[in-house]
């Protein structure tokens, strides 16, 4: 089993910054993949970061150029730094991690980003 806890979240104006933290506990070395996900009011909950075990990166192309995944393996933690922020970037921010021999998945239990125009 792994723990997936989130903190970071808040409200903030256009064009500001936030970054967002994840730190696992618990089966940690069966992690392969972490990564943050997004689901605005409304919507359905979409892929935002991915930072996958030996450094990959992926960052949908909403976010590109403004948002950066990194991963402290010494800390378990994945942070999510968010620059450049915009109003369509609201929404409640899961933390997910994806164990590497069962492709199981853990979900954090959230936290809400809320940016103002």
């Amino acid at each position: 089993q792994v723990q997936l806890v989130e903190s970071g979240g808040g409200l903030v104006q256009a064009g500001g910054s936030l970054r967002l933290s994840c730190a696992a506990s618990g089966s940690i070395s069966s992690i392969n993949r972490m990564g943050w996900y997004r689901q605005a009011p409304g919507k359905e909950r979409e892929l935002v970061a991915n930072h996958i075990s030996g450094g990959s990166t992926y960052l949908a192309d909403s976010v590109k150029g403004r948002f950066t995944i990194s991963r402290d393996n010494a800390k378990n933690t994945v942070y999510l730094q968010m620059n450049s922020l915009k109003p369509e970037d609201t929404g409640v921010y899961y933390c997910n991690a994806i164990a590497l021999w069962t492709g199981e998945a853990y979900w954090g239990q959230g936290t809400l980003v809320t940016v103002s125009s």
